[in-house]
């Protein structure tokens, strides 16, 4: 099959697949921040983002998205390294005008899904799911009081887990720098397959990549942020 056989289709289903997840990733953090500014609005947009059908289809197709994504990047780093041989080892010296990131992506992934399996524990399996199985999987509290779960989780205010709740934005603020560096050079990198390789856009799609990143990550961090004040604030 040529979206598997072919290095190009490989780098296509890359592409594509990466960008609908920056988008998905946009839209999910404009809607995470929304917290900051209106519990109750935050509440009600989880409400309607809850066990509705529409949200559980919308949540398979992210997970075969996340799949998909995740094994062509693997298939194509062994193939690389395959192609690579012994050659690998007799490099010493960086490559001029190749990125950290770019060498490392398939690192920046596997810690951006570790983390992502702490947020879908954190978010998923204790809202959406809590609320499909009626409380099965966590209080529904969870799923019905979205706001003040995400206060509780970042700042500990009503248990008084005020470092726990620290130590977790310590880690959130890793994952989201490892989540920036991993989609300025993913995004150049799937623009760049898709056509936008010529002399004139080669330095654009950087700077749009650099430009997607942040809109992407900087409302995650405004959240993250803002309770790691608050929780201080208790301490």
């Amino acid at each position: 099959m040529w979206l598997k056989d072919s290095s190009i289709g490989r780098k296509l289903v890359m592409s594509l697949t990466g960008l609908a997840l920056v988008f998905f990733l946009l839209f999910h953090g404009v809607m995470n921040v929304v917290v900051v500014f209106s519990e109750d609005a935050y509440n009600a947009i989880c409400h309607f983002l809850g066990a509705n059908w529409y949200a559980l289809v919308g949540t398979v197709g992210l997970a075969l998205l996340v799949l998909l994504h995740f094994c062509y990047a693997f298939y194509l780093t062994i193939q690389n390294r395959a192609a690579r041989g012994n050659d690998r080892y007799a490099v010493t010296a960086k490559k001029e005008g190749v990125e950290w990131e770019s060498e490392n992506m398939l690192v920046l992934g596997i810690i951006v899904i570790g983390f992502l399996v702490l947020h879908l524990y954190n978010f998923w399996f204790r809202m959406q799911l809590a609320e499909i199985t009626d409380g099965a999987t966590a209080s529904l509290a969870d799923a019905t009081n979205g706001a003040h779960y995400v206060k509780e989780l970042f700042t500990g205010y009503a248990t008084g887990n005020h470092v726990a709740a620290l130590i977790y934005c310590g880690l959130y603020l890793i994952w989201l720098g490892a989540l920036w560096f991993h989609l300025r050079h993913g995004v150049w990198s799937a623009l760049h397959t898709l056509g936008w390789n010529n002399l004139v856009w080669m330095k654009r799609i950087k700077v749009i990549g650099v430009c997607l990143a942040t809109l992407v990550v900087l409302p995650f961090v405004v959240v993250v942020l803002y309770y790691l004040g608050m929780g201080i604030a208790m301490l």
